[in-house]
Parts: structure tokens; C-alpha cells; sequence
């Protein structure tokens, strides 16, 4: 998925050779079922089907149902099928590319969206109209992480703190008893105070344009958002919900009604300051 990947685990026993094995078996199904960047992948070669219904591999079915209950939720802030807004813009595989037109946009935006896609979630299939690129660099990284840390729980490893691309997964705790303490990092910009963050059966994720610089997508303009997000990171139960929430929050920001039933703990960092949402202060407080 072109990233890098981290694990800290506590274990009884040195199992490191077997652990680091397992780990990779496991990320090289994940790219195999889920890169965009991998032409042989299974989400690429649906890419590439027509007028189709395709039964896909567990781990893409996944990742998709979650990815296209979250964009029904937030309006379309989220969207997993904007690869061709996103290879437009210079984000994806085929690389840098000029700037582009209003045309070059809308025929983009023609042939993407998720209300494109059919979904028949008991059979895991998904239909394919033609044209529609899935992207799932929004989600996949934080599911590679939850299925890490289940790996692992599954080899009897129940203390670990996982970290795929950024997005980070705590269990259990650490060998001196202290949770799996995480710092989320402070964008340049405004001076923020620390937020230290205890990963203990839990998940955060952050999004946002500081590191790799504007790579956000507003998938229901094709355009760049102008909201002055600087950062999204989010607490969840799990990775991947944290991943889509940070990308979501991120695009729909200031009007975060749609999401509001899910109760979001973020800190939302712009460039003349940050905010809590409601559920992340309840939790510094407690």
C-alpha cells in the first residue's frame, strides 16, 4: 500500500520469527485484496471489470460494506469510489499529473460516486456499472491494523500496540502496566497543547494535507475541500472506523450534522486553532 508498518507486542516467550512471519502473510493478503497500487490486486481488477456483478474476497467485502455505510452517513463526505477523481488530481498509482480543467473534473465525477455501485452485502457481491474506480486509502490502512492486532490475539498475544501507515490499534497493556500511551501528533501551524492518547482496546487514525502536502479530495465537488482543515484525528473501537471518520470529519467540516449520530471523538485541528468534539473531551475529562 506503498506505507510502512510497526508492532509492539508483549509475550511470554521470544516468538519473534513466527510473529514477524505471520504479520507479513497477513499485510500481503490485505494489498493482494485491497491496493489500488497493486495491478493485480482484487479491488484493480474489479476496477477494470464492466457491467458486472463480482463476489469479492472477505476482507475487500468488508472494507466496502463499512466504506459505503459510512458514505451513506455522511452524505457522500466519505466516498470509496473516487479513484478517478483521485488519479485526475495526481494522487494515485499513474502519478503527478497537470492540473486540471472543469471538464476533465465532471467527466471524472461522471464516472464516480458510490450510489454508482450496487451492493448485495448477504452474497458479498458488488456490481460494477462501468467506469467506477474504487480508492480505499481512506479505510484500508486502519482495517490492516485491526486485522493485525486480531492476528495476533489469535497466536495468544493479547498485549500489543499496532501502527500500518499512521493508523494505530492498542490491546491489552504494556509489560510495566501502563495502557499503550499515544501521542497524537501537532501539525505545523498553531501552537497546541499535547494530547496524549491511552490506546486500550482501541483505535486512532488522523487525516490530513501537513506531511504529503494537499492530497484531499471533496468527492461530492471533485475539488479540493476550503474548510482551513489542517488535521482530523479520531478515537474509535476500531482502526478502520477511525481511518474513514478522520477522512470524513475532514471533508465535511464545519457541518458535521450527518455524523453526529455516530458521535465522533475528534480533535480537529484548522489553521487558527483546534477543537474538541463532545466525546473526545468526555474522555480527556474522565
Amino acid at each position: 500500500m506503498g506505507t510502512t508498518w510497526r508492532v509492539l507486542y508483549a509475550a511470554r516467550q521470544d516468538a519473534s520469527g513466527e510473529v514477524r512471519a505471520a504479520i507479513e502473510a497477513r499485510l500481503a493478503e490485505l494489498v493482494g485484496a485491497l491496493s489500488h497500487w497493486e495491478p493485480t490486486s482484487a479491488l484493480c481488477r474489479f476496477n477494470r471489470t464492466a457491467g458486472e456483478w463480482v463476489t469479492l474476497p472477505r476482507d475487500f467485502a468488508r472494507v466496502v460494506d463499512a466504506g459505503l455505510h459510512l458514505a451513506r452517513l455522511s452524505g457522500g463526505a466519505f466516498d470509496p469510489a473516487i479513484g478517478a477523481l483521485v488519479d485526475l488530481w495526481g494522487f494515485g498509482p499513474p502519478g503527478p499529473r497537470p492540473l486540471p480543467d472543469k471538464a476533465a473534473i465532471e467527466a471524472a465525477r461522471a464516472v464516480s460516486g458510490w450510489q454508482r455501485l450496487d451492493w448485495d452485502r448477504e452474497s458479498r457481491r458488488l456490481r460494477q456499472p462501468g467506469g467506477v474506480r474504487l480508492d480505499l486509502s481512506g479505510i484500508a490502512k486502519g482495517y490492516a491494523a485491526d486485522e493485525l492486532a486480531d492476528l495476533l490475539g489469535r497466536m495468544g498475544i493479547g498485549h500489543c500496540l499496532v501502527e500500518v501507515g499512521g493508523e494505530l490499534v492498542g490491546r491489552g497493556i504494556r509489560p510495566d502496566g501502563e495502557p499503550w500511551w499515544v501521542d497524537l501528533e501537532a501539525p505545523p501551524g498553531p501552537t497546541l497543547p499535547p494530547l496524549r492518547i491511552a490506546l486500550h482496546q482501541m483505535g486512532v487514525a488522523t487525516s490530513g494535507d501537513y506531511v504529503r502536502g494537499g492530497h484531499s479530495i471533496d468527492p461530492r465537488t471533485g475539488r479540493a475541500p476550503d474548510n482551513r482543515v489542517v488535521s482530523v484525528s479520531v478515537v474509535a473501537k476500531t482502526a478502520m472506523a477511525a481511518d474513514a471518520l478522520a477522512t470524513a470529519i475532514a471533508i465535511a467540516w464545519p457541518d458535521l450534522a450527518a455524523l453526529e449520530p455516530l458521535r465522533p471523538a475528534a480533535r480537529i485541528v484548522t489553521q487558527s486553532g483546534e477543537v474538541l468534539t463532545a466525546p473526545l473531551q468526555t474522555m480527556i475529562d474522565d
